[in-house]
Formats: C-alpha cells, sequence, structure tokens
C-alpha cells in the first residue's frame, strides 16, 4: 500500500513559502463544472468562477473557516505549516511549525486537519505529537484533546469534526509516520476512526478501514460520514449513529472507484456538509457533489489532486485546498454551521 500522495506529489510540488507569497491571482481554466444530474443547478451555477486565491503550497490541507475573526485557516501539511486568509486577503503564516519541529521517524510532523470549534478556539489534528488538541486562537496556546487509546498513542490523526454537542470524531491513519503501515513508531494494530466525548472520554468506533481518512456529520449529528483513501477501495463509509452516539450500522455510501483512471488515480479525501444534506467529498477529479443518498450530482473540477473543502463567509463560499493551491468557489447551498 501506498500513500494517498505518492500518485500526485513530486519533489518538483514542495515548493517554499517564497513561492507562496509571490503567487499570482485569477479564475482557473474552464469549463470547471461536471454536470451529472440536473439537480446539481440547485447546488451549483454551472457558470460559477472557480477563483485561484493562493498557489505555492506542498499539499494544502484542513480548510476551516473562523466566523469571528472572518478567515480562514489550512494548513502545508509536508512543510509543516498553517496559514490564515482574512477576507480582504492575502494569505499569512498562522503557525510555523503547526505541528513539531522535533518528531524523529515522521515524514511529515505538521498538523493535517483543522476545526473551528463551538467554544471559538481551533481543533487541531497534530502528526508530529500524534494527538488532538485544542489551539487558543488569542494565545496560541495548545492543550491536548486525545493523545492515546487504552494506553497506546495514536499514529496521526487527519482530519475531525465537531458535533453540535461537542464531541469530536476523528480518524486516525499512519501517514506522518516514515513507512505508513510499516514504521517501527506504529503502536496502534488499526487505523481507526475515534470518537471524544465532552467529558474527554475517547472511543474506537471502526477498525477495519485501511486508510481513513476525511471525516463530516449530517446535519442531524445521526450520520458521520468517513472517506478510505485506498487506491483498491476508494469508498466513503456512512456510519450510522445511535442516540448515545455509539454506531448502529455502517454501509458503503459512495464508491469512486469507476471515476479513478490510471492517468488520474487521485482518491477520496476530506468533506463538508450542507445544511440540507449534500456532500462536497474531494476525489477523482477534483470535488464531488453527492446526495444525502449518495447520489453523485457533479463535480467541480479542479485540475489538481484535492485534499479538502470547507464553507466559509457568508455560509454560501466553498474553499477548496487542491494539492499546491488554495481555490473558491460561490455555491447556492449554505454550510451546515451556517443553517
Amino acid at each position: 500500500m501506498i500513500s494517498r500522495r505518492a500518485f500526485t506529489l513530486s519533489g518538483a510540488a514542495l515548493l517554499g513559502l517564497s513561492s507562496c507569497q509571490s503567487a499570482k491571482h485569477g479564475q482557473t481554466s474552464a469549463p470547471h463544472i461536471d454536470v451529472r444530474d440536473q439537480a446539481l443547478n440547485d447546488v451549483l451555477d454551472p457558470n460559477a468562477s472557480l477563483d485561484l486565491l493562493e498557489t505555492g503550497f506542498g499539499w494544502s490541507e484542513g480548510p476551516t473557516w473562523d466566523r469571528q475573526r472572518e478567515r480562514l485557516y489550512f494548513t502545508d501539511v509536508p512543510n509543516n505549516i498553517a496559514f490564515q486568509w482574512p477576507r480582504a486577503g492575502p494569505v499569512s503564516v498562522f503557525l510555523d511549525p503547526s505541528g513539531t519541529s522535533n518528531a524523529h521517524g515522521f515524514r511529515e510532523p505538521g498538523s493535517n486537519g483543522l476545526w473551528y470549534s463551538r467554544q471559538g478556539d481551533l481543533i487541531v489534528c497534530n502528526h508530529g505529537l500524534r494527538r488532538v488538541e485544542r489551539l487558543d486562537l488569542d494565545t496560541h496556546t495548545r492543550l491536548p484533546i486525545a493523545v492515546d487509546y487504552q494506553g497506546r498513542r495514536f499514529n496521526s490523526p487527519n482530519d475531525v469534526v465537531e458535533a453540535s454537542d461537542g464531541t469530536l470524531y476523528f480518524t486516525d491513519p499512519p501517514y506522518g509516520l516514515e513507512g505508513l503501515n510499516a514504521s517501527p513508531l506504529k503502536e496502534m494494530s488499526v487505523n481507526g476512526v475515534y470518537r471524544v466525548r465532552p467529558d474527554g472520554q475517547v472511543e474506537r468506533l471502526v477498525s477495519d478501514m485501511t486508510f481513513p481518512n476525511g471525516v463530516a456529520l449530517s446535519p442531524d449529528d445521526r450520520t458521520l460520514y468517513v472517506s478510505q483513501s485506498d487506491p483498491n477501495a476508494p469508498i466513503i463509509r456512512a456510519l450510522d449513529l445511535a442516540l448515545d452516539g455509539s454506531v448502529a450500522a455502517h454501509r458503503t455510501f459512495f464508491d469512486a472507484s469507476s471515476l479513478m483512471n490510471p492517468s488520474d488515480p487521485r482518491m477520496v479525501d476530506g468533506m463538508a456538509v450542507s445544511g440540507s444534506g449534500q456532500i462536497f467529498a474531494t476525489g477523482p477529479g477534483g470535488v464531488l457533489v453527492l446526495t444525502p443518498n449518495g447520489q453523485l450530482l457533479g463535480r467541480i473540477l479542479t485540475g489538481r489532486a484535492t485534499a479538502n473543502c470547507a464553507f466559509g463567509e457568508d455560509g454560501r463560499t466553498l474553499f477548496i485546498t487542491a494539492h499546491d493551491r488554495l481555490l473558491r468557489i460561490r455555491s447556492k447551498a449554505r454550510g451546515v454551521q451556517w443553517t
């Protein structure tokens, strides 16, 4: 098994901050909306512009919108930096390092997924420190939320989502570790999906996914979506949650195999959910737009391997982290946090 980025990253892609700061802005090349069902018109204008906000990153990830400060935070995972983009621009460094500068045995010691919490701070998936942490946006103080499960340290927490009651769900693939599953630092026998209750109790919900990656919740908090970045099984799984938050049932929500091809083997990754339940899931081609029943309405074609997306601004702007780029497109749908 190879990593999710082995298909797409090359040495030339690992660009430094200087190229990021000198990037040019504009619109990406058209056409960029792949309409599979006319119902997509209720979600996206097929003529909406896909705006390039910044470029020059190694692998952009983890976007989340700060509604109080009106800015987007996102990470550049291999370069161990987190950035911020205020509404007026430009992009600037937010955290350096984003994870830790002292992580022996890690191929990616930086942070990955981010989530702006209901408490007004930032939930961070920190690869190098192998934990989920809470970052105070005023002081930059970091406090651990989840550091181990049954005495074993996590692999490298990847993505996180918060339920309305403060419960956190996160994935823990081995992408941060040198050697991935073969790393001698790997203490977990599985690559799991976890829940952190508001009282701090950590529970493993899933243990049979090969490379769990992106994670998202339905508007009613009753369905947890988890993507699997496995070229042999590029699926999104839906976990039906009981009232106590445990998994009552699970099913394959969407199988992206038919969208993959040898010249464009991009896999499913991060996701965002609208208030009306549509799932915007990164995958082959860019961002897949799916109904709550798992029907593919269409794709936002980015021209890049695409890692993640998040709603921001007034809730109708979708920000997209696509390899070396930060993109933006207007949507008719509104993010679940705004509804």
